[in-house]
């Protein structure tokens, strides 16, 4: 039976969008009008490290993953996709209004040039390469609205302990890096963003004692789109950093103060004035543990977001990671100054204190992405849980059998993720004019058959190995699960070896999680 899925004309008029069929491979994407000072160089769009052999784009995957011809199913390969001109064909495009047949998409210059009826663009761009995506999805990458790339040495460190960690564990593992094992872990951290469906991803800022041309190197490496902070709580580098990256279509600068006690009152506020005047991000952890609030409420008589609101620091431009503990004023602030926040629903069931009330925020209109804060990098798991923390949170106890359904999360995991980490005018949805930041999502699984309700079955039912491709900037990233053009299973090898020798450097504190020794008993009776 043929899977149905929404109206295939519902909302966009004759179906035909284009800015022209001009060759030029320029595109400014997210290039920030502010410049100042002399400016630093970016870092160039690098490809691979140096002497990385080529991955999976080999005969042997083309022939297991790309040419099996079951069924005319899965009959392209990563070959397909080096014409400079390509327009795609798949069964179905997650547009704007939702999923939609009869689609295609012209990309060009690491742009959508075109979204249409599969009829009208095959004869208005005949000079385009066709690739016909039979079986396939093509959807938005996720952006991650919270990461921490150099972290990702620690994963199952944070594992069982108390809720705030970050002076244990975090802080720790970072200072215990130098720019080779700092570049390491955040081109580790971009891969398996990648292998999860994440395009973008939003990085809260290191404290790891290196230059962040490091960290950018590694998301540009590996091909992730990167809005990219400098920690600036002492007040200096904020204007070079942000007129850094000029040259870059991947690295897009952003500001941090880890949290609001980590620097004065007047760091935050011209910190947070920078931002808006470069029309950049200004990150900051709000509200998301217990003892953070009533330490800020010690210190300077308010909580960590009324604080930032108090001193003029909350505007359209900040972006306030986690928000789990706000009060109704604290969410009215959000929505008057228009701040945006991220949702962590994994970081908040391993480590918090309380699931933020995210739908809440979106019946108040409040600004959210949806963010991994470096847990699991799975976009549909993150969506996942995204829904099922406001199911167990809030949706039980109301009796809401819907909270927003499968629709709401996957916009705030894509296009309003987009828009909170500042470019919501460069990518996050299939529409003309976008970065060409996509996924290519096998349907034809169990777990997808039969379909009656494709964004909901995405947010439930979908995981990463569904992802046969990733795209970024136009250009193919991942296949199946893994780089064409560097090796990234080297990469592992080596994270593998290097990543034990970092965390023991660290001396990381941490909490036995079973003191007892419970997890280690076998069931059954115990004998008298």
């Amino acid at each position: 039976m043929e899977n149905e899925y929404a109206d295939e004309g519902r909302g966009i008029g004759d179906g035909v969008g284009s800015d022209g069929d001009g060759d030029g491979e320029s595109r400014g994407v997210g290039r920030r009008s502010f410049v100042v000072g002399a400016g630093l160089a970016g870092t160039g769009g690098l490809l691979g490290t140096a002497g990385a052999a080529p991955a999976a784009a080999t005969e042997h995957d083309a022939h297991d993953h790309g040419r099996s011809g079951r069924d005319g199913h899965d009959t392209f390969g990563p070959e397909d996709f080096r014409a400079r001109r390509l327009l795609l064909v798949p069964d179905v495009v997650l547009l704007p209004e939702g999923p939609v047949k009869d689609r295609a998409v012209l990309v060009q210059g690491g742009t959508f040039r075109a979204v249409g009826p599969v009829r009208k663009l095959t004869q208005a761009h005949r000079n385009a390469k066709v690739v016909r995506l039979k079986g396939h999805l093509l959807m938005p990458g996720f952006v991650d609205s919270h990461h921490h790339l150099t972290q990702s040495f620690g994963k199952a460190q944070a594992f069982g302990q108390p809720s705030e960690i970050f002076k244990t564990v975090w802080e720790p593992l970072e200072h215990a890096l130098d720019e080779e094992t700092a570049h390491l872990s955040a081109k580790l951290a971009a891969l398996e963003a990648l292998r999860g469906g994440f395009t973008t991803a939003a990085d809260a800022g290191t404290r790891a004692p290196v230059d962040v041309g490091v960290i950018a190197k590694a998301a540009e490496e590996a091909g992730l789109r990167c809005v990219l902070s400098k920690v600036v709580s002492n007040g200096k580098g904020g204007e070079e950093h942000l007129a850094r990256f000029q040259s870059s279509r991947l690295i897009h600068p952003s500001l941090a103060i880890p949290v609001p006690e980590d620097a004065t009152a007047d760091v935050l506020k011209k910190t947070a004035d920078l931002c808006a005047d470069a029309d950049a991000v200004f990150q900051v952890h709000v509200n998301e543990h217990l003892a953070s609030v009533e330490r800020s409420l010690k210190s300077v008589g308010r909580r960590p977001l009324s604080y930032l609101h108090h001193i003029g620091a909350l505007n359209a431009h900040t972006l306030g990671s986690h928000a789990t503990l706000l009060t109704p004023d604290e969410m009215r602030m959000l929505a008057d100054t228009g701040a945006a926040v991220s949702y962590n629903p994994v970081a908040s069931a391993w480590k918090g204190n309380a699931v933020a009330h995210a739908l809440m925020w979106h019946t108040m209109g409040i600004r959210f992405g949806t963010g991994t804060d470096g847990t699991r990098g799975n976009g549909f798991r993150l969506v996942d849980a995204a829904e099922s923390a406001q199911r167990l949170s809030y949706g039980l106890m109301t009796g809401d059998s819907s909270c927003g359904a499968g629709r709401v999360w996957l916009t705030h995991a894509t296009s309003l993720s987009a828009d909170a980490v500042g470019l919501g005018e460069v990518t996050g949805e299939i529409a003309v004019g976008k970065a060409a930041d996509f996924l290519l999502v096998d349907l034809q699984v169990p777990e997808l058959t039969p379909s009656y309700d494709l964004s909901w079955e995405l947010v439930r039912m979908a995981d990463r190995d569904q992802i046969s491709a990733v795209f970024v900037d136009g250009r193919l990233r991942l296949w199946h699960g893994w780089p064409t053009d560097w090796d990234g299973r080297a990469l592992v090898r080596e994270a593998a070896e290097t990543g034990p020798e970092v965390v023991r450097r660290a001396r990381i504190q941490r909490v036995d999680p079973d003191p007892d020794r419970t997890a280690r008993r076998a069931p059954g009776r115990t004998r008298s």
